[in-house]
């Protein structure tokens, strides 16, 4: 099957072929056809399967069928963090490059002024973080009484993060007649239950099985103490000479932290997270993904907004404790089909963050101890930890240094 025979615009087939894409992804077949008949979906695929391609098409060819005579907001896509808005919009922008459709990026962190001045020029669509999308109504930027179309990009984690009152305010100043979409890699009861109130007689598009992991990344759990996880993540990624590894913690504390003891390993390394400026994050994703930077160190703000199609290393320093998050931190890594591997570091505290993450993917994962660095389990987590300075575990990451050699073996 080709773009072609979906019956989308010429300028948008023309677009996409420039773009090197050769034929519709699953998700892009199934819901292109439902989209262009004015239908409203629940969708969900893998991450990196192309889902914004997706919905971003259909909505285009919508808009170039019925033009209109003065620019007004006629789509808007929600998105749960800064990264994300970012990248959904630079797909826009390359989707419509020969038309003259106008995409306008709106989200916080940054100066309002901007976005003012751009929305004033006329704006067709309107990628936006729920936060900033308020601000711009409050201000009085632009109303939503023309929108036609409403996309809700990664919705789960819109939900996870709190937007439930924002999502609520902002569908009371739009249009109740309008087509709705819901697109995310993974699904559970609250995303059922948002959708009854804002879909209706929706298609539930699902071309895997439901919050699987991309199919080519191999996955791996590392069992190891606490105080030895950063030794280790350093070890690995200079023993293996890797260059680009995304490495993902729970706390931003947690991050600045790790980042710091890497580039005391001798591995540059920077964090990105939500306390981070807008500018000081996009000058650390722009580091990492020019390779300037060879690690880079995220809270789960990161894990949807990240898109590098030759990412192949993620590392779980820590397991999330929203387990749907595992799904969406890996699948940063195995994009567009190509390969991936994501390494897991979990104490043995934390087997019931794993248990979790295994409930969510139907399936066991294998859990292994690595050479050197197997975990001492004669003592518990809430023993005070062996007192090895951190200057002895830096020479043992950058040595390759091995415990002496005694038991090992699989967990399972």
């Amino acid at each position: 099957m080709s773009f072609s025979s979906l019956s989308l615009n010429n300028a948008l087939i023309k677009a996409v072929q420039e773009l090197g894409y050769q034929s519709p992804t699953p998700i892009q077949k199934q819901a292109i056809p439902h989209i262009l008949a004015n239908k409203d979906i629940m969708a969900g695929a893998q991450t990196g399967t192309g889902k914004t391609a997706a919905f971003a098409l259909p909505i285009l060819h919508q808009l170039l069928e019925k033009p209109s005579e003065i620019k007004v907001i006629r789509a808007l896509v929600l998105t749960p963090t800064r990264e994300l808005a970012q990248q959904v919009h630079q797909s826009f922008v390359r989707y419509a490059e020969h038309t003259d459709i106008n995409c306008v990026v709106a989200y916080g962190g940054v100066s309002i002024n901007p976005q003012i001045e751009a929305l004033n020029k006329g704006t067709d669509v309107l990628i936006a973080t729920p936060g900033r999308l308020l601000d711009h109504l409050v201000k009085g930027t632009f109303d939503l009484t023309q929108l036609q179309c409403l996309v809700f990009d990664e919705a789960d984690r819109m939900l996870d993060m709190g937007f439930k009152d924002e999502i609520d305010r902002i569908l009371n100043r739009i249009p109740p007649t309008r087509q709705t979409m819901l697109f995310s890699a993974t699904f559970d009861d609250a995303i059922f239950k948002l959708s009854k109130t804002l879909l209706t007689d929706p298609e539930l598009i699902e071309v895997s099985e439901r919050n699987a992991t991309a199919a080519k990344v191999d996955q791996i759990v590392y069992t190891v103490d606490t105080d030895r996880k950063r030794e280790l993540t350093s070890f690995i990624i200079g023993s293996k000479n890797w260059q680009q590894v995304l490495i993902f913690t729970r706390t931003k504390e947690g991050a600045d932290k790790l980042a710091k003891e890497m580039c005391l390993d001798g591995i540059k390394t920077q964090s990105i997270h939500g306390d981070k400026s807008q500018g000081a994050r996009e000058k650390a994703l722009a580091e990492f993904k020019a390779g300037k930077t060879r690690a880079l160190v995220a809270t789960d703000v990161a894990a949807r907004g990240i898109d590098i199609l030759d990412l192949r290393y993620v590392i779980n320093f820590e397991l999330p404790y929203i387990a749907e998050d595992y799904i969406h931190r890996i699948g940063r890594s195995g994009r567009a089909g190509n390969d991936g591997l994501a390494i897991s570091l979990m104490s043995p505290s934390e087997q019931w963050l794993l248990d979790a993450v295994e409930e969510v993917l139907n399936k066991r994962l294998l859990q292994q101890w690595y050479p050197g660095y197997e975990p001492d389990l004669t003592k518990t987590e809430e023993k005070q930890p062996r007192k090895v300075s951190k200057r002895k575990q830096r020479e043992r990451a950058l040595s390759g240094h091995k415990r002496p050699q005694g038991r090992k073996r699989q967990r399972r």
